[in-house]
C-alpha cells in the first residue's frame, strides 16, 4: 500500500529531527559515524522505523547500535516535542544492509567482468574446428549439382 503525504512528511520530520539529535545533543562515545538512510512509519504513526548505517567495522556497529538503544527515550520525546502530534511514535532503530548489499553486487559484477575479458581473451586466439563459413550456399552450386 502507497504511503500517504502525511506518513512521507511525518517521516521526513522525524528523519530530520534524528539526525540533528545524533549531531548536536547526544555524545555518547559508542556512537560512530553514524548516517539516517531512511525513516518508515507505520499509516496510523503509531511505529518509525529508522534505519542507518555506521562507517567502520563489526565492533563500531555494535557499539552504536548499543549507544542507540540507550538514546532511544531522549531521540523519542525530542520527536514528539518536534512533531505536535497527538501521540508520539515509538520509535526502532534498525542497521541498513544496504551497503553490504552493493558490496556484494559489485564484488560479483568485478569478477564477472574478470571471467568475460578471460572468455574474449581465450576466443581473440581461438580458430574453426572447420571451414570458417560450413553452410553451404546454394549461388555456389553448379546447375549438375541441384539436379541431383
Amino acid at each position: 500500500m502507497p504511503e500517504s503525504p502525511r506518513q512521507r512528511r511525518v517521516a521526513d520530520r522525524i528523519r530530520e529531527v534524528t539526525a540533528e539529535q545524533l549531531g548536536r545533543r547526544i555524545k555518547d562515545p559508542r556512537l560512530g559515524f553514524i548516517t539516517i538512510t531512511e525513516v518508515r512509519v507505520t499509516g496510523d504513526l503509531h511505529h518509525a522505523t529508522i534505519f542507518y548505517t555506521v562507517l567502520g567495522d563489526d565492533q563500531a556497529r555494535s557499539d552504536t547500535a548499543t549507544a542507540l538503544a540507550s538514546a532511544r527515550g531522549l531521540i523519542r520525546s525530542e520527536v514528539g516535542k518536534s512533531l505536535g502530534l497527538r501521540l508520539t511514535p515509538s520509535i526502532e532503530f534498525v542497521l541498513d544492509q544496504l551497503p553490504q548489499g552493493a558490496h556484494r553486487i559489485e564484488e560479483a559484477l568485478r569478477e564477472a567482468a574478470q571471467r568475460d575479458a578471460a572468455v574474449a581473451a581465450l576466443a581473440a586466439e581461438a580458430s574453426y574446428a572447420g571451414e570458417p563459413d560450413p553452410y553451404k550456399n546454394h549461388d555456389d552450386e553448379t546447375p549438375e549439382q541441384t539436379a541431383s
